[in-house]
């Protein structure tokens, strides 16, 4: 079993949160968290907390997409269980046919066989959302399923 990453997780009052982990290799990287659902990626000085050597903003589709490609865990599934599962973050958007709307409308398990298994709303994960959990534009869904059945919650979400 591999240890886990110490994040240290300090407030930043009217911004939001910043996380900082320093890696095995010496390095020191921060997210800063706003309230508003954006997210900067920065690289520090290992001397000097802080002297930033790097930053760059990341809208919240960009980082949902890093978090995709940093955190594989069905994927890691699927090696050793021979499952055939994937999970995928689709957002709501303004145009979504379901922002505002509840979670039982969508009847997205009943018409596709996938899962939505978490909502993410700004800095605010609620996991296994009920029937009567209420969509915001910018939410961002996790859902689990196959190939096929993921695929359709998008399109279904998306209202293409």
């Amino acid at each position: 079993m591999e240890p886990a990453a110490r994040i240290r997780k300090t407030g930043l009052p009217g911004v939001g949160t910043r996380y900082d982990l320093n890696t095995e290799t010496g390095q020191h990287i921060s997210v800063v968290a706003h309230q508003d659902g954006r997210r900067i990626l920065a690289f520090h000085d290992p001397e000097d907390d802080d002297s930033c050597r790097s930053s760059t903003p990341l809208a919240t589709h960009e980082a949902a997409a890093l978090s995709r490609l940093l955190t594989p865990p069905v994927a890691q599934l699927h090696e050793h269980l021979e499952i055939d599962l994937v999970s995928e973050c689709i957002a709501i958007t303004k145009r979504s046919p379901y922002a505002g709307r509840v979670l039982g409308a969508t009847q997205a398990r009943t018409r596709t066989g996938a899962s939505i298994v978490a909502v993410l709303r700004r800095t605010t994960a609620f996991p296994s959302p009920t029937p009567d959990f209420r969509f915001a534009s910018g939410d961002i869904l996790v859902v689990v399923g196959t190939r096929e059945g993921v695929d359709a919650v998008a399109e279904l979400i998306t209202g293409g």
